[in-house]
């Protein structure tokens, strides 16, 4: 999520700057100057169209309430024949184009969404055929089919075929077989490691394979390696401490990655992230991720100090990032126990609920209203505007470099 993440962030730096849209979508087609009906948040939807509708879709299955069916219409007709998603289609009534960039992520948290859904059983199939047909030969997934494997986008597939009915486990490489746990393990680091031990990297380095921890791709493959998805709930009590142990199985793997995103987030509660030359920022958007990963590991008390830290803090990041991060803070509440109709004050339902078509029905109609003080102390909280003219900034070497941003192997 962290490339979703840093173009909603260009978005909003080149609006600060006056700089032009992008041109055109990932299939090629041009920028339309409006959103399309149906599809939630008021930003260019280029790298995130269907992965934030998806989101929106998971978070109101939380709270109990049903998406406006022009919604749901908008995210069916993005998938294409094969059953892949890309990032957004502008011309869904057109046939995928053969050169659009098919998106392991996207196809992963539709296919997610659209059985929290119901009511879409051929195109979760579809969905989940083609992402078992891109397999790689390690076990694992890439971002965009052919490119290496990730743990990011292999544990994001987990939670998709899982939610689609399959074992993972038995899902098996054609050369090789693989599953897709094996191809985790291998982004596994060992207990000694001095950039991270018990983390995951999110790859090996280019250019020597060697690993380096990521507290984003450790999130993300905790519960990838639990057999768990995006909307992850609290599982038993992990008793065994902070300790790190030799990994030969996911379980233990995921024991390690907790252990490591329970260490890191201790000090401040959060987790760090920083623009080269830049201060260090709270990462709100990787924090939800890692609570939602220490609840699945049966971390309570570290996930629910990390929510309480995300609801003092995170309404202002998730303001200015729209449906997905209302999502994300859904999530996080969800897994520790939390309300989501009032985090920190604010009712989560209800503000995802604004970023888009309204919804059919709703389970609390009322909405809790932020109050002054906390509007004002929103001046000061999440993301100042500086970082994100900071990110703007780099504008200028091209969106690729902000797309990279999350396959830099960095020590977070």
């Amino acid at each position: 999520m962290t490339v979703r993440r840093c173009a909603a962030a260009l978005a909003a730096a080149t609006a600060v700057l006056g700089g032009a849209a992008p041109a055109a979508f990932a299939d090629g087609t041009p920028s339309p100057a409006a959103v399309p009906p149906g599809l939630y948040g008021t930003k260019d939807p280029q790298y995130d169209g269907v992965f934030r509708q998806s989101l929106a879709f998971l978070a109101q299955e939380k709270a109990g309430v049903k998406p406006a069916a022009r919604a749901i219409t908008w995210l069916t007709g993005q998938q294409c024949e094969s059953g892949a998603f890309t990032a957004f289609r502008a011309d869904a009534a057109k046939p995928c184009d053969p050169k659009a960039m098919l998106d392991t992520n996207a196809t992963s948290a539709a296919v997610q969404a659209l059985v929290a859904l119901g009511g879409h059983d051929d195109a979760v199939k579809k969905g989940a055929g083609w992402l078992k047909s891109v397999q790689n030969d390690d076990g694992g997934w890439a971002y965009n089919p052919g490119s290496k494997s990730d743990a990011n986008s292999t544990a994001i597939v987990i939670g998709a075929l899982a939610a689609a009915g399959e074992k993972p486990a038995e899902v098996k490489s054609a050369k090789g077989g693989k599953s897709p746990f094996d191809g985790l393990l291998a982004f596994a680091l060992p207990c000694d490691d001095p950039s991270g031990g018990g983390a995951f990297a999110y790859q090996g380095d280019l250019k020597t394979g060697k690993l380096y921890a990521n507290a984003d791709a450790t999130a993300a493959a905790v519960t990838g390696s639990l057999g768990k998805g995006l909307t992850a709930t609290a599982g038993p009590a992990d008793a065994k401490g902070t300790a790190c142990e030799k990994a030969t199985t996911p379980e233990q793997a995921a024991h390690n990655g907790a252990a490591y995103l329970a260490r890191t987030l201790a000090p401040t509660g959060f987790l760090k992230s920083a623009m080269p030359g830049a201060a260090d920022q709270p990462d709100f958007g990787n924090t939800a991720d890692a609570i939602v990963a220490l609840a699945a590991d049966g971390r309570a008390q570290q996930a629910k100090a990390s929510a309480d830290w995300l609801a003092k803090n995170a309404t202002a990041w998730a303001k200015e990032n729209g449906p997905a991060a209302y999502a994300q803070l859904v999530f996080a509440a969800d897994a520790t126990g939390a309300d989501p109709t009032n985090f920190g004050g604010v009712n989560l339902v209800t503000s995802l609920n604004a970023t888009g078509p309204a919804p059919e029905s709703a389970a609390s109609p009322a909405a809790s209203s932020e109050t002054s003080d906390q509007k004002s102390d929103e001046k000061n909280d999440g993301i100042s505007v500086w970082w994100i003219v900071g990110v703007g900034l780099v504008a200028g070497i091209g969106v690729g470099f902000l797309i990279s941003g999350r396959k830099k192997n960095q020590q977070l």
